[in-house]
C-alpha cells in the first residue's frame, strides 16, 4: 500500500469529519446553550437534505438549494423551540429529550409518506464534478468543496460568537441565563435564535451530505450516532471541540476502512471509549 492512496484516503477523512463537524456544532450549540440534548438533530439532517434537493429542483440550481434550505429548516427548528421544547423549560431533562426522541419518528415518517422509502438521487452541480490533482494524487472536487464550505462557515460562526454583541450574549447565557434576564435581556429570544441556527447547520450538513450519498428517509440515524460521538468525544457544548473530535473520528473512520473495513464503525465508539477513559468530560469538556 502506497503513500499516495494513504494520503488520498486521509484527505477523504476529512472530507467526512467535515460533514461530522458542521452536523454536531449544531448539536452542541443547543446543548451549550439551552441544556437540551435534541434526538432529533439527525432527522433535521435528512430533512434539510430533501429540502436541498427540492429547492435545487424547482431552481435548477444546486446553489439555490444550498442556500435557501438551511435557512427553511433553521426557521422550522424555530417553530420547534417556540412550540413544542419552550413549554418545557424548567421540567426535567428528560422531558425535551423524549420529545425529540418522538419527533424524530414523527418527520422520519412524515417524510416516508411524502416522498417514499426509495432513496433518491441528489446530483453533484457540473461545476463541482471531476478530480483534482493534489500532487499527491485526484480528489473529488466536490469533496474539496465541502471541506471549504465548513472552513468558511467555521470562521463565520467564529467570528459572530467572540465578534459581535449577540455572540457575547449568547456565551454569558450559557453560563448564566439568570443574570442576563436581571440585565435585561429576553433570553427566550436568544435561545429561539439559537436553536435554529443549530438545527440550520444539521440542515446545511444534509445538503452537502446530498451529492456523496442517496438522500432517503434513514440517513439522518447514523448521522445521528455519529454527531453524539463527536459531541461527547468533543466534550458536551465545547465547540472547539466538536470541531476538532469531527475531524479526528472522519479520520479515524476513513483510514481504518482502508485497512479493515469491517471496523470503520466500531472504531468512533471504541475512540470514544479511550477518551473518556482518559477525560471523562471529553476532550474539551467543562466540569459541571
Amino acid at each position: 500500500m502506497d503513500a499516495e492512496l494513504i494520503l488520498i484516503q486521509l484527505f477523504s477523512g476529512v472530507a467526512l469529519g467535515a460533514i461530522l463537524v458542521i452536523t454536531a456544532l449544531g448539536l452542541s450549540i443547543i446543548f451549550g446553550m439551552l441544556g437540551v440534548v435534541n434526538f432529533a438533530h439527525g432527522a433535521l439532517f435528512m430533512i434539510g437534505a430533501y429540502a436541498g434537493l427540492w429547492v435545487a429542483s424547482l431552481t435548477g440550481s444546486f446553489w439555490w438549494g444550498l442556500l435557501v434550505a438551511p435557512i427553511m429548516i433553521g426557521v422550522f427548528g424555530m417553530a420547534i423551540e417556540w412550540l413544542l421544547v419552550r413549554p418545557l423549560y424548567g421540567r426535567s431533562v428528560d422531558d425535551p429529550l423524549l420529545l425529540t426522541f418522538g419527533l424524530s419518528y414523527v418527520l422520519v415518517e412524515a417524510v416516508r409518506i411524502v416522498f417514499g422509502n426509495d432513496g433518491i438521487p441528489f446530483p453533484t452541480p457540473s461545476q463541482l464534478t471531476g478530480v483534482a490533482n493534489l500532487g499527491v494524487g485526484y480528489f473529488p472536487i466536490y469533496r474539496l468543496f465541502v471541506i471549504v464550505v465548513v472552513a468558511v462557515v467555521l470562521l463565520l460562526l467564529w467570528l459572530a460568537l467572540e465578534k459581535t454583541k449577540f455572540g457575547l450574549i449568547v456565551r454569558a447565557g450559557s453560563r448564566d441565563p439568570t443574570i442576563m434576564r436581571v440585565l435585561g435581556v429576553n433570553i427566550s429570544k436568544v435561545w429561539l435564535l439559537v436553536f435554529g441556527v443549530g438545527v440550520g447547520l444539521a440542515a446545511l450538513g444534509g445538503v452537502l451530505a446530498g451529492p456523496m450519498r442517496t438522500v432517503n428517509p434513514e440517513m439522518g440515524s447514523l448521522v445521528l450516532i455519529e454527531a453524539f460521538v463527536v459531541t461527547v468525544i468533543g466534550g458536551l457544548g465545547s465547540l472547539l471541540g466538536s470541531v476538532v473530535a469531527g475531524l479526528l473520528v472522519g479520520v479515524a473512520i476513513s483510514m481504518t476502512a482502508l485497512f479493515a473495513p469491517e471496523m470503520g464503525t466500531i472504531v468512533m465508539f471504541a475512540l470514544m471509549a479511550l477518551v473518556l477513559l482518559v477525560r471523562p468530560r471529553g476532550l474539551f469538556g467543562k466540569a459541571a
